[in-house]
């Protein structure tokens, strides 16, 4: 028979008696005696550490989802106010109070209700963007809005493939639109796909278009 004297493969039982009343740890062997008493001693001075973790709340914090709201309706009237010729800084301004409110609930709350907020928040700071023709900082957010909600989600898809393209990426807007399609599915997004497959469109005229001119 082999034997081991590997600490790891050897189990010793040692006798241990827990006091039902006090909860602390003794053992007849005297060696056990001063780590027993060391453990009962941090057992206990955890145990008198008052709770930091706050209860989790009955319901969603109705106010905070007002002040999102809020932050999103004003920000679209921003929009619609703001002449063509005019930087929408109001109006990126307050759909950015908006995700910062709604990236900041706390961590007890639905997390499905953060990528809502966040998601419709970053799609109307991507338009905003685009009519300042910030096109990059567009394409970002659009791909954040799509991050948080895949399905349902055209004009998010739509805007960034429109932003590719105003930044001559055309081949990385064809396989963004490509998937947005997929996404959204045959029966999905009525109008809004139909723009996405519009633009799909309007991106293989440049590329064939291109192609041709490069075979001459």
């Amino acid at each position: 028979m082999t034997t081991t004297t590997d600490p790891l493969e050897t189990f010793t039982q040692l006798p241990l008696h827990l006091d039902p009343t006090s909860k602390s740890l003794s053992s007849p062997l005297p060696n056990l005696t001063a780590p027993l008493t060391s453990l009962t001693t941090l057992q206990r001075s955890l145990l008198s550490i008052p709770s930091q973790t706050p209860p989790a709340p009955a319901a969603i914090n109705p106010k905070r989802s007002a002040q999102i709201s809020k932050m999103r309706d004003q920000g679209n009237l921003s929009l619609r106010k703001t002449p063509p010729s005019q930087h929408p800084t109001e109006a990126i301004q307050l759909y950015t109070y908006g995700i910062e409110m709604a990236l900041t609930r706390p961590a007890w709350e639905p997390s499905q209700l953060v990528r809502e907020e966040a998601g419709l928040l970053y799609g109307n700071r991507a338009q905003a963007y685009m009519g300042a023709q910030m096109w990059a900082e567009g394409a970002a957010d659009a791909e954040a809005s799509v991050e948080c909600k895949r399905q349902g989600n055209g004009k998010a898809w739509w805007r960034r493939g429109k932003c590719l393209m105003e930044m001559g990426r055309w081949k990385e807007a064809q396989l963004w639109v490509a998937e947005g399609l997929e996404a959204e599915g045959e029966k999905e997004g009525g109008k809004e796909r139909e723009e996405l497959v519009g633009l799909g469109r309007e991106i293989e005229r440049f590329l064939a278009e291109e192609k041709r001119r490069e075979g001459r």
